[in-house]
C-alpha cells in the first residue's frame, strides 16, 4: 500500500493522482474502524457493513491508482484480495457466532 501510495505521489500534482490520493487517504478510516467493530465491539453485522464500504473503496483506490501508474495499480491487487478474503471470514463468524456478534440494531 504504501510503495504504491508513494508511486502515485511521485507521478506529479495532476488531478488524476490527488483524486487517487484522496481515495487512498478515505479507505484508510474504514479500515482502521473495522477492527474495532469486530474485534473490541463485537458488533459482527456492522463490522460487515463496514469491510464491504471497504471493499468498494479499495476496489475505487486500485482504479485510480491503475489510471496514474500500472504498478502502483497492480500493487494494491494484494490489499484487495485481502480484504475480500477478510469480508468472507467476517460474514462466516459473524453468522455461525450471532449471539456474540450480534446484529445491526
Amino acid at each position: 500500500m504504501g510503495v504504491s501510495a508513494w508511486l502515485v505521489w511521485c507521478a506529479g500534482a495532476s488531478r488524476a493522482s490527488r483524486t487517487a490520493l484522496a481515495l487512498f487517504l478515505v479507505q484508510l478510516a474504514p479500515n482502521a474502524v473495522w477492527s474495532y467493530l469486530f474485534f473490541v465491539w463485537q458488533q459482527g453485522a456492522w463490522a460487515f457493513a463496514d469491510i464491504l464500504l471497504l471493499c468498494l473503496l479499495v476496489v475505487a483506490t486500485l482504479v485510480s491508482f491503475y489510471r496514474v501508474s500500472r504498478v502502483a495499480g497492480s500493487l494494491l491487487i494484494p490489499y484487495l484480495l485481502w480484504v475480500s478474503l477478510a469480508a468472507a471470514l467476517n460474514y462466516s463468524v459473524w453468522q455461525l457466532n450471532p449471539k456474540l456478534l450480534g446484529h445491526l440494531a
